[in-house]
């Protein structure tokens, strides 16, 4: 008998026999309602590495992947979560044309076994269209924790489909779903359950026994479009449709689901009074929020300091080896004081914050708090002219503002898209995170005790909040002028409290986030480095080319508080927000007096070249507020399709942070001055 094998782990011993047979391939598309832990079915078929949360909302697009399965060669898709297939939202669209566009051998229904009446009316609405159907029920661990459980024998008789419950998180019952899938693909399902509708709706859709083929095409253009048979009032018709659905779905789960009480249950509620309480709602997010920068200011500064001086040792060494090989002092500079001193500056600074930050939040996550947070926002989105997904896209665009704007999509109002998009870089994204912290440790509150740790942090917090606040002006400016409109209503799924599992979470955290960060900081900081160098020292009318450039910028960094240095590292940090300070550094350096100003700390450099607590605190508002990183625009572009809403996503936040920054510089000034 063959054996079933994933490419990331062995679930039985690896034989010749296991090698893809030449009987073909099976293509498996993965569908069902947002937050039932698709995209985690996804990853423990493939082993790939698909971003999870425990929210919905988080698939916006289709990622396929590959595995081997009894010798067979299986393609799975992993499709937008909807909640039916009467799409109405871009990715029910998406969700909706790839299931009955036929590129699936057979579609695998993912449901939530803690919740089968959410689940099941999309399985049946897909088994209108196509008898190519499986059932997994996931998170069977949570239903036992809940005291529910699921007759899948029985609702397997009475849908006339597999029916398999099991645990993706564990990789509990992957493999029968798999072998279900394999079966259904190559025989289908003939006595798969079929719906009776209201007689006026029965008479377009066609008798069942006598013409399925014709009926499942009538059913498809009847979810597309009632109106194109006649039906004037095409909610009502889809109402009607989709009432048939959730009553039919009540009536196998009242023989199949058994719920006993549970004390679990209530303290779900006794965290959502807490967490989304009209009093306690926004205390708690400002706790949550200053403990996770807490931890991060506390744990981050030794490290860092440790770091660095291990890297500049390092650094030395390299040296040492390049002129002892007799390598010219030029390039020598260049390798080690261009290239490996920028990627060196970028190691000793991002990584110890971001490495304790990004495990924190992501235990947030997928503890299910951001939903909460969305949840909480929602008024105010509303009162600014936007929509309440909105705070789902800004949530998104913490880890990074390329995914908040692709995420922007699950928004249905075009007018409220575009302002999402609009402002999703007012947000900070985890680029940013390291230089604000940075800033504030060594400049406005410097973390050396215990109290003034906690000050650090809630300053930190308090920087969230003013980017969330600017967010929200950002909405109502557009919603008041540009992009006039009445906000929508939305329906916002709170999902339920789940322990993380530490060690996976932390470790996938690190790996996806943290690492895949700094690589790509340190990828494009090589070469920024290299730049630096040779525009640092090559010399044009007795002046280098990066002294010309930051005197030309001067005027406008002094009238904004900072200076040209600066100015011209934030241009030059285009590519990726994460090599703004490390570029500034550079820049610095190359024409430091201090004669050890390579082995000081970062706000030793800073305070060396001129700078003041108004200048960090120009910096930060900045920082917060100038053009998204190249790759966010070029997801403006690719998700508007214009490259004048592309120029408008940078012109936004930069007028903010210009604007912000000359009030300040002025303010300030004016307060010395008067003093």
């Amino acid at each position: 008998m063959k054996k079933t094998i994933f490419p990331h782990k062995l679930i039985s011993k690896l034989t010749a026999k296991n090698t893809p047979s030449q009987s073909g391939t099976v293509k498996i598309a993965l569908a069902g309602v947002p937050n039932v832990g698709k995209s985690t079915v996804f990853n423990e078929l493939t082993g790939l590495r698909r971003h999870t949360g425990n929210w919905a909302g988080k698939t916006v697009d289709c990622a396929e992947g590959t595995f081997v399965a009894d010798g067979i060669c299986c393609t799975v898709a992993d499709i937008p979560g909807t909640y039916s297939l009467f799409a109405r939202s871009a990715e029910e669209k998406e969700a909706r044309d790839y299931i009955v566009s036929g590129g699936a051998d057979v579609v695998l229904v993912v449901c939530d076994m803690t919740s089968p009446e959410r689940s099941l009316p999309l399985a049946l609405q897909i088994l209108e269209l196509t008898d190519k159907v499986a059932v997994f029920f996931n998170l069977s661990d949570e239903a036992k924790k809940k005291n529910i459980s699921v007759d899948c024998k029985k609702l397997s008789s009475l849908l006339g489909v597999p029916v398999i419950s099991g645990s993706a998180r564990d990789g509990k019952g992957i493999k029968e779903a798999v072998r279900a899938c394999i079966d259904v693909a190559r025989g289908g399902n003939p006595d798969a359950t079929v719906p009776r509708y209201p007689d006026h709706i029965e008479k377009i859709i066609g008798n069942a026994e006598n013409c399925r083929e014709k009926r499942r095409s009538r059913a498809n253009e009847l979810f597309a479009s009632p109106a194109e048979y006649g039906f004037e009032d095409e909610e009502k018709i889809r109402d009607e449709m989709a009432s048939v659905f959730v009553s039919l779905c009540d009536e196998m789960c009242k023989n199949t689901v058994t719920r006993k009480s549970s004390q679990r249950v209530n303290s779900e509620r006794k965290l959502d009074r807490l967490f989304t309480g009209k009093y306690t709602a926004f205390p708690m997010m400002a706790l949550l929020i200053t403990f996770v920068f807490w931890l991060t200011l506390k744990g981050a500064n030794y490290p860092s300091e440790a770091l660095w001086t291990l890297l500049c040792g390092l650094g030395e060494y390299l040296r040492g080896a390049l002129e002892y090989l007799n390598v010219p002092s030029a390039v020598v500079g260049f390798f080690v004081d261009g290239v490996y001193g920028v990627s060196a500056r970028i190691v000793s600074v991002m990584l110890p914050p971001m490495a304790i930050f990004f495990p924190l939040f992501t235990l947030l996550e997928d503890f299910g708090y951001l939903p909460r947070v969305a949840f909480n926002l929602d008024r105010c989105y509303k009162k600014c002219g936007g929509c309440g997904k909105q705070a789902l896209c800004m949530c998104m665009g913490l880890g990074c503002n390329a995914v908040g704007i692709s995420g922007c999509r699950i928004i249905d109002s075009k007018r409220e898209r575009l302002i999402a998009i609009f402002t999703n870089s007012f947000v900070p994204c985890n680029g940013r995170f390291p230089m604000l912290i940075t800033l504030i440790s060594a400049f406005i509150i410097p973390a050396t005790g215990v109290l003034s740790g906690i000050a650090s942090a809630a300053a930190m917090t308090a920087v969230m909040a003013f980017s969330v606040a600017a967010t929200l002006l950002a909405s109502k400016i557009l919603s008041k002028t540009f992009l006039k409109g009445t906000p929508s209503s939305f329906t916002l799924e709170l999902p339920p409290y789940r322990p993380p599992k530490i060690l996976k979470t932390i470790t996938r955290s690190v790996v996806d986030r943290t690492l895949k960060v700094l690589g790509r900081a340190a990828v494009v900081a090589a070469p920024a480095g290299a730049v630096i160098w040779i525009l640092a020292n090559l010399d044009i009318g007795g002046a280098s080319i990066l002294s010309h450039i930051t005197s030309a910028l001067d005027p406008v960094g002094k009238l904004m508080g900072l200076d040209g240095t600066m100015l011209a590292s934030f241009i030059l940090a285009l590519p990726a927000n994460e090599i703004v300070l490390p570029v500034a550094l550079m820049s610095y350096l190359s024409t430091s007096t201090v004669s050890d100003a390579g082995g000081a700390l970062v706000g030793e450099i800073l305070i060396a070249n001129g700078w003041t607590v108004k200048t960090a605190v120009c910096a930060v508002v900045f920082t917060l507020f100038h053009w998204p990183c190249s790759t966010s625009l070029l997801t403006v572009k690719k998700e508007t399709g214009s490259i004048k809403y592309m120029l408008f996503a940078a012109f936004l936040p930069t007028a903010f942070g210009f604007i912000l920054c000359c009030l300040i510089n002025f303010i300030w000034e004016a307060v010395v001055y008067f003093l």
